[in-house]
């Protein structure tokens, strides 16, 4: 199709790909982060053979990927210029899915890659199910990051820091599949800055609370992923904190608007509660499409 071809993931490089290609169509309201590729594909080890994963390209330029959690869920990213390669993916998808339903999850606003489902046969699922809300804010007068008497705010400093801060994370989203390997990974990958992985210290030593940013140099925009409190330190304004002392240099590092999707339904509200103090405004929501396999 106008010399586009199909090849399967091939590791690490093929991931920064599809992070150029996120970084190339990257608006206000896109669904699709670098930091948030990266997070998402190192924070665990093993998982590899349950992510088929192929991209699209023409003349060593990625134009379409597809990623698939089997047995059979789909993220997947289309240039706007290209949206027939939505048919090829999702049909790409279908061959390589094991499950008996297919689930593919986009934004509300993403109207075009909806037709493409319906095309499909996926129907909207309307039943109440956990959703993610697109939540976003500028950099512009932010209030400073205070902790109480005793605590510190300061960067992860390298490999000294891996066990405490695999620590605080597997704590606070107990139970957690992130290692000290798997963190490692994640520290290596672009683009991972460590001045921008903001802790809370502890009197005791602990880390008791987080905020990871990747920036964006070329959209001047960062993203908050992941965040979270050690439950020992609930309740005292910790993650505000570290949130707060991220965005402040994310904005140090030329960053002009920061964004975050948590939960938006019911069943999880705290996280886009406290994102609504730190004045991070609700945008798109995502939606389920699903069909029989």
């Amino acid at each position: 199709m106008n010399g586009i071809g199909m090849r399967p993931y091939d590791g690490p490089a093929d991931l920064r790909r599809m992070q150029e290609l996120a970084r190339a169509t990257w608006t206000p309201s896109a669904r699709h982060h670098i930091g948030g590729l990266a997070w998402s594909r190192f924070q665990h080890v093993g998982r590899e053979p349950q992510w088929p994963t192929a991209l699209w390209e023409r003349d060593g330029e990625t134009l379409a990927w597809g990623w698939v959690t089997s047995p059979g869920t789909l993220d997947l990213l289309v240039h706007p210029g290209h949206p027939e390669l939505a048919d090829e993916v999702l049909g790409w998808f279908r061959e390589v899915a094991t499950g008996d339903e297919l689930t593919v999850t986009i934004l509300e606003g993403e109207e075009r890659l909806g037709e493409a489902l319906v095309r499909h046969g996926y129907r909207r699922r309307t039943v109440d199910s956990p959703f993610l809300v697109h939540m976003s804010r500028d950099l512009d007068g932010l209030p400073e990051a205070t902790v109480p008497p005793g605590f510190v705010l300061r960067h992860v400093r390298g490999e000294e820091d891996v066990p405490a801060r695999v620590a605080v994370h597997r704590s606070a989203f107990a139970p957690s599949s992130v290692v000290e390997e798997s963190y490692r990974n994640v520290m290596a990958a672009w683009p991972y800055r460590p001045e921008l992985d903001r802790v809370v210290e502890a009197p005791d030593g602990r880390l008791a609370a987080y905020c990871l940013v990747w920036l964006d140099e070329v959209n001047g925009v960062g993203e908050l992923e992941p965040v979270g409190t050690h439950p020992d330190f609930r309740r005292m304004g910790l993650a505000r904190a570290a949130c707060l002392d991220a965005l402040h240099r994310l904005r140090e590092a030329g960053a002009g608007t920061a964004v975050v999707s948590p939960r938006g339904d019911a069943g999880y509200p705290v996280p886009m509660r406290l994102y609504g103090t730190l004045g991070f405004r609700v945008g798109d929501r995502t939606t389920d499409y699903t069909r029989p396999r």
